[in-house]
């Protein structure tokens, strides 16, 4: 369980982080068409999982732009927001925002990637939905860094996820 905060109120999370060199755990998330989309559906690139509370917040949606923005030079990365949100809010957000390149994900038939991911919000305001995280995968999804948000109201700090894709 780690611990985290939400405007300096302290809050807890269902577990850790997947650990630096182990590899990344499998999932099924929905896309915005409501297809299942899984983490091997991109074997053979490098992945940033932006994992956030959701798409409705400033710093959120300011993450994603500004993820999505990055990733629209590197044809060997892909970003995966992953959130609570439902594929419609969305497809939304994506197209209001105009965000290209980056996937967003959703929980909406599972909680399961929170969990095994270690990032569900298990108390105060915000339990069911996750906290905030950037990770980023290899090729063969192995993890090569890991950054838990200490407060969900602070964005992820960027450089370093950047510098671990190499």
């Amino acid at each position: 369980m780690a611990k985290i905060t939400l405007q300096g109120n302290p809050i807890n999370t269902s577990g850790d982080l997947p650990q630096v060199g182990s590899k990344a755990p499998a999932f099924t998330l929905v896309d915005i068409d409501l297809n299942d989309v899984r983490l091997s559906d991109f074997n053979g690139k490098r992945k940033i999982l932006y994992i956030t509370p959701s798409l409705d917040t400033p710093v959120c949606a300011l993450a994603t732009k500004k993820l999505d923005a990055w990733v629209a030079e590197r044809d060997d990365v892909v970003v995966l927001t992953v959130s609570a949100d439902l594929p419609f809010a969305q497809g939304r957000f994506c197209g209001s925002e105009s965000v290209e390149r980056a996937k967003t994900l959703s929980m909406m038939r599972s909680r399961n990637f929170a969990k095994d991911y270690g990032v569900l919000i298990v108390d105060g305001p915000l339990a069911g939905i996750t906290s905030r995280a950037l990770l980023v995968l290899d090729e063969k999804d192995t993890v090569v860094h890991t950054e838990l948000v200490p407060e969900i109201a602070q964005e992820p700090d960027y450089d370093k996820a950047y510098a671990a894709l190499g």
